[in-house]
């Protein structure tokens, strides 16, 4: 699987952005993605070197409009903690 396949887009929340001061970068990913192939595509995509991956299993919310409701989709994501030795991404830079 191609890396660019893996990681599908970075999640930029209030909270996500709290912690890159701790080198730690959060994505959505593919939801059959395992955290060894996470971490390769980080490294391939980024060319940083990664510490440790933790993923979420994220659940769909209800949503309603009007009469109707249904849920969101679920997807996954993985908070990507960057060794100490390693550079910054650079798409994050300007966030903190």
């Amino acid at each position: 699987m191609d890396p660019r396949d893996i990681i599908l887009a970075p999640v930029v929340t209030e909270k996500s952005v709290g912690v890159l001061s701790e080198n730690k970068y959060t994505f959505r990913v593919v939801k059959s993605a395992n955290k060894i192939q996470i971490a390769k595509a980080v490294e391939e995509i980024f060319g940083v070197k990664v510490a440790k991956v933790n993923t979420i299993s994220m659940k769909g919310h209800l949503r309603r409009q009007g009469r109707s409701e249904g849920y969101t989709a679920s997807w996954k994501k993985a908070v990507v903690t960057l060794t100490h030795d390693s550079k910054t991404i650079e798409f994050f830079d300007g966030m903190f």
